[in-house]
């Protein structure tokens, strides 16, 4: 069964859709432009038995409600730390990520301000250039050019270190892949 419900993030009224067992592993499904949530309305029923679904609308799209752009600058990193405390508030300690055209550099900045939150991400169309992602969160002192392969490069698998943002990507969708079954 799927749950509609909203959060109160800040001036944000944060729809999500939400079913299965919360105490199965989580994921977390960003959607992607110009859509919302609903793009997984045949997806979460095919999920909700083995996991904990939390789907969110992003801050301006579906029935979120948030401020208008003269109060809420609709930047990716600011939809990512209204995400971030979204998460939070619906308490989602440790989750995978599966992100889907704009909502993967949202997600990405999820995963690199807390790789500890983040179990794996599976990424499906989504944007993983460098000007897709943010500053914040990446290795360096303010003023000094940041990369963000520098820093993805900081988190650790089980398997060890990564080379690359590329390579994150692929340890983490083939351990995604396998946790789902795929593999």
């Amino acid at each position: 069964m799927i749950h509609y419900r909203t959060a109160a993030i800040g001036d944000h009224q944060i729809f999500y859709r939400e079913a299965g067992d919360p105490n199965q592993t989580s994921l977390l499904l960003l959607h992607g432009f110009p859509s919302s949530s609903h793009m997984f309305r045949n997806l979460i029923p095919l999920l909700s038995d083995r996991f904990h679904i939390v789907a969110p609308d992003l801050p301006g799209f579906g029935f979120s409600q948030s401020p208008p752009r003269s109060q809420f600058k609709y930047t990716f990193d600011n939809l990512a730390t209204v995400i971030e405390a979204f998460t939070e508030v619906v308490r989602l300690q440790r989750y995978a990520l599966y992100v889907f055209d704009y909502g993967a550099p949202v997600g990405f900045r999820l995963a690199v301000a807390h790789p500890e939150r983040v179990t794996a991400i599976v990424s499906q169309n989504g944007n993983a250039y460098e000007e897709a992602l943010s500053r914040r969160g990446f290795i360096g002192t303010p003023g000094q050019q940041r990369h963000p392969a520098r820093s993805l490069s900081q988190l650790r698998f089980e398997s060890g270190p990564v080379s690359s943002f590329s390579e994150v990507l692929s340890r983490r969708q083939a351990a995604a892949a396998c946790h789902l079954g795929q593999a």
